[in-house]
């Protein structure tokens, strides 16, 4: 059992450890099974708490253009590239700070696009955008959320989306909950991957960070998505689509 504990990132609950055991293993076991040997064994998880969230405020008043709350809460999608959103947020490192901006797929979890940059500015922006374009299948038209955040309002930004046939999705300011979904992400990738960790240079934090994106995507199996990972499940559903 302990092995297994070396394949996946810091954190991880039981049900991410005999998901593990079933599809990689080829374990018959059930979440209830692992649950008791890892209490027996003394290994717990310590992730889901309150704590070491870093945001990043960037409401700057009423410049630039706003848009509706299209998403309103209802984060539930049938497949991928339907609803997706996006937010920065802030790591406090030795070096400093870093940022960083995804794109969260509602549908499959997978984090589609993202950027690590010292700075959360336009740059950053346009980085994760250019990388979100290139990705969208052709003819999905899905709706991006965030904040009300200048970046998301800033009238090049605003273009990209509408020229690519993004849907902009906007949370009422101050109200992170209109951004849950995002934010849960950015709460598994505190507890999984940063919590008790510290880089002392930029460039291996973003190193390491955009490593766990990739396991994330391609190894980290999802409860919701009935123990596949989000590439699995983004495959598979656009294949059944097409």
């Amino acid at each position: 059992m302990t092995e297994i504990f070396g394949r996946l990132p810091n954190g991880v609950g039981h049900r991410q450890v005999a998901m593990e055991l079933r599809a990689v293993d080829g374990v018959r076991i059930a979440d209830k099974t692992v649950l008791r040997m890892t209490d027996e064994m003394g290994l717990s998880c310590g992730i889901r708490r309150e704590t070491d969230r870093h945001g990043h405020g960037s409401y700057r008043g009423k410049v630039g253009e706003t848009f509706e709350n299209v998403i309103g809460r209802d984060f539930a999608a049938d497949g991928p590239w339907q609803k997706m959103g996006t937010d920065v947020t802030e790591f406090n490192c030795g070096f400093g700070r870093a940022n960083l901006a995804p794109a969260c797929d509602f549908g499959s979890r997978e984090i589609v696009a993202w950027s690590v940059s010292e700075r959360p500015d336009l740059a950053q922006q346009e980085e994760m955008l250019a990388m979100l374009v290139a990705a969208k299948p052709e003819g999905a038209a899905p709706v991006l959320h965030s904040d009300m955040g200048w970046q998301h309002r800033h009238a090049s930004y605003v273009a990209k989306l509408r020229e690519n046939g993004f849907v902009q999705s906007m949370s009422r300011k101050g109200n992170c909950i209109d951004n849950g979904a995002t934010e849960q992400v950015f709460g598994h990738i505190k507890d999984e991957f940063f919590r008790g960790r510290d880089w002392s240079d930029f460039e291996s934090f973003k190193r390491d960070l955009e490593a766990y994106i990739q396991h994330w995507n391609h190894v980290r199996r999802q409860v919701r998505l009935k123990g596949l990972t989000p590439v699995e499940f983004r495959d598979q559903a656009l294949r059944e689509t097409a």
